[in-house]
């Protein structure tokens, strides 16, 4: 009898795989990746008077949290006449997912038997708030998926060896994502949250749009995407497709999809920096009515004033010492890695060795991935011609020697490649660029 079980499961799981390539080909607009859930986190942590603005109707808007294995209930604090606006204490990490089949979206995604979590990023913030890194997870790591409560209170599923990460919301939702996570980067994961394309729409409609570079035409008939070359503000579906363009940039993998949207990312952390959002009362709230309304937070982060602190801790974090990573790991392998993403361990421990000890790093030459490139720089002004001096002749006694004067450096912002601060280390082999830096998205192919 626990044969004929094991042999269902079994079957259960090549299913529900077969399920997801399924829909890759029946669905050409595929697994839908919402990277824009970044955009989530970004806001989340740069809004710091969310709760100022409206504190009452946008906790009304988060409903109940999720119980994270692990982590004990914390019940959400009576309401004051104000919030308190002080900055968070201490470092944080927080895990953004973003779900491909949210039932109040409908079909016009596509119609989608099974729900996956195909977007998975891992901010960490320094204790000090003086730095902090976000790493894209791809969704096809092949990684232990560990027994998990089931949401209804019903029991655990039974652990796995070797899944897809993107596996893990089947088995247990926003928790078990968590405890993947957790198992695979050996950090604490204190707070999550998960959003869905209703989401991704209306927070970038919300933030009114984020200029990305492409550097050369982009053309997907699978999401409808259509980008001349240059820059262009995308928002609302618009930039939903852009982020789920997997066949119209890089390599046509989701490797070069993350590094694409990692454009995107970047640009969308400057322009919150840059604009009226951080000071706009209707922008802000706009944000965080969307966020509230589209979102499953976790129990420890279903309170504005936690949001609010997180916004206050990093309202001066320099845009350089921002990095945005893509998980370690390489396509090509053979048995449970075949079709999928094998981690490079090595370089994985190193990289979540100077997250947990709160160091600051940058990234090698070439490191923005098979998705982006730097952008080119912007051409210097052109100097008018120098009048060409009347020559004069000097006695030899008058002349002196001239003084030695040192070459001025080139300056960071001009070459489009923003250099990191002198007491950074360099982490080489990993795929990524900094917030500072100005990237652009390559069509697939180019």
């Amino acid at each position: 009898m626990n044969d004929v079980r094991d042999r269902s499961h079994r079957l259960n799981r090549v299913a529900g795989i077969a399920r997801h390539g399924r829909l890759r080909r029946h669905q050409p607009v595929g697994t839908a990746v919402k990277v824009l859930a970044g955009v989530v986190a970004v806001a989340l942590v740069s809004t710091a008077s969310v709760a100022a603005i409206a504190a009452k109707q946008v906790t009304d808007d988060f409903g109940e949290g999720v119980r994270i294995q692990g982590q004990s209930a914390m019940p959400r604090p009576q309401q004051q006449d104000g919030p308190t606006l002080s900055a968070f204490d201490g470092g944080f990490t927080m895990l953004v997912v973003g779900t491909d089949n949210d039932p109040e979206q409908g079909t016009q995604y596509g119609e989608r038997d099974a729900t996956l979590n195909d977007v998975n990023i891992l901010l960490h913030v320094s204790a000090n708030h003086t730095n902090a890194t976000a790493v894209s997870i791809p969704r096809d790591l092949v990684t232990p998926i560990p027994a998990c409560a089931k949401p209804d209170g019903s029991g655990s599923t039974p652990a796995m060896t070797a899944e897809p990460v993107n596996e893990a919301w089947g088995e247990g939702g926003l928790n078990c994502v968590v405890q993947t996570v957790q198992g695979l980067t050996g950090l604490d994961v204190q707070y999550s949250a998960a959003v869905s394309f209703n989401g991704v729409i209306e927070m970038s409609n919300a933030i009114g749009g984020v200029p990305v570079c492409v550097a050369s035409p982009i053309h997907d008939r699978y999401t409808g995407l259509d980008l001349p070359a240059g820059t262009t503000t995308l928002q609302g579906s618009q930039a939903l497709e852009f982020l789920r363009t997997r066949h119209g940039v890089g390599d046509g993998s989701d490797l070069g999809r993350i590094s694409s949207q990692q454009v995107f990312l970047s640009s969308l952390l400057r322009t919150v920096k840059a604009n009226s959002t951080l000071t706009s009362p209707t922008t802000l709230y706009k944000l965080a009515r969307a966020a509230a309304s589209n979102m499953q937070l976790s129990e420890s982060l279903n309170d504005p004033r936690t949001l609010v602190g997180m916004g206050r801790a990093l309202q001066d974090l320099p845009l350089d010492r921002v990095n945005f990573v893509q998980y370690p790991g390489t396509t090509g392998g053979t048995g449970v890695y075949e079709g999928k993403v094998q981690p490079t361990t090595e370089l994985a421990d190193e990289l979540f060795a100077r997250i947990k000890a709160d160091e600051s790093f940058s990234l090698g030459a070439g490191s923005t991935g098979i998705g982006s490139e730097s952008a080119p720089a912007a051409p210097s002004p052109a100097a008018p011609a120098p009048a060409t001096p009347t020559p004069t002749v000097q006695p030899p006694a008058a002349q002196t020697p001239a003084a030695s004067t040192p070459a001025t450096p080139a300056s960071p912002v001009a070459s489009g490649t923003p250099s990191a601060p002198a007491t950074t280390d360099t982490l080489d082999g990993l795929q990524g660029q900094s917030a500072a830096q100005q990237t652009c998205s390559k069509a697939f192919g180019s």
